[in-house]
This record gives C-alpha cells, structure tokens and sequence, in this order.
C-alpha cells in the first residue's frame, strides 16, 4: 500500500477530525470513561478545533492519505516554549516543539506509517528551529512508550493530562533534533 505524508491544509479538518475520533480513545487508559473521551474529543479534536489548528502559524500538521487520498493517520507539531510548568522543568533543549498528536489508524498498524509520520514532525520541528522536541505519554500506555523509544526520545520527567473530569499521569519524552 502507497501511503503519501503531506502537510495538512485547509479543508483537511474533517479528515484529523475522524481520524482524531477512532485513535485518541485507542491512547486513553482502560480506566477513561467514555463520557471522558467523548467531552474530550468534541473540545479539543473537532472539526472546529483543527480549522483553529490549521490556522496557527506555531503548529505543523502532517496527514498519511492512503493511494485513493483517505486520511489513515496524522501528527501535530507545536513549536515554541511549552505553556505546562512541569513540562517546563523537565525539558533541556531550547528552543522546542511538542510532538501533540501521533496517531495511526489500527488497520495501517505495523506499516510504517508512524515512523514516516515521526520522520515528517522531526524534519518539521527542525526546520522551524527547534533544537529539541517533547511529547507526553500516558504513563499506562506501554505500546506508545516502546515506539517513542525507539525514536530516540527518553523520560525526562512527568507531568498531569485532564481528560474529562480526571487528570492521567503522563510521562514526557524529550529528544534532540
């Protein structure tokens, strides 16, 4: 299967939106209700959200289409100083960006898709400046750690994530660029 990365761009919102929808309950930890993911995924991953997204000059979002141009999955590179204290603290490399979103629909698993879409941020944040990228992962979430490993990022620290009414312990991965 031809899977072609591109930077997203307007009119793109309705594909991240459903891509966004099916992987982000897939990151949650069991014990996220589905109120939680629902409120979650309306607020911070709809349409809406990502026409704001697409429109502000400190993200970079790249889209994986398929050969008959579906979107199967897509990153969003925030660049610049992180708004989180703790995130903060824990980071060495300045300037930075933040790998936001890394998400793959479970049917292109094990393609190689989330690889070429890292590649894409990394080249991104670098030619933006950054010196060093950051992530947070959900400490329960042992697949996405293995994966960021293997990428070159390592735990420098913690920080919380609200996802409906309850914060999850995250951990954050830094790497140099």
């Amino acid at each position: 299967m031809t899977i072609t990365i591109r930077p997203a761009v307007a009119g793109d919102e309705a594909a991240l939106a459903a891509v966004a929808a099916v992987t982000f309950p897939l990151a949650c930890p069991p014990h996220t209700t589905d109120e939680a993911k629902a409120a979650f995924i309306a607020s911070v991953l709809s349409e809406e959200r990502f026409a704001e997204y697409l429109a502000d000059a400190g993200r970079r979002l790249l889209i994986a289409e398929d050969e008959e141009g579906s979107a199967v999955g897509y990153t969003m590179v925030v660049l610049g100083e992180p708004a989180d204290d703790d995130v903060r603290a824990s980071i060495r490399l300045r300037p930075t960006a933040e790998l936001s979103k890394c998400y793959v629909l479970p049917g292109h698993h094990g393609e190689g898709v989330a690889g070429r879409l890292m590649a894409e941020s990394l080249r991104a944040a670098a030619d933006a400046g950054a010196e060093g990228m950051w992530l947070g992962v959900n400490q329960e979430n042992a697949r996405a750690q293995r994966f960021y490993g293997k990428n070159g990022f390592e735990r420098v620290g913690v920080k919380r994530f609200l996802v409906g009414d309850r914060y999850e312990d995250d951990f954050v991965l830094e790497r140099g660029l």
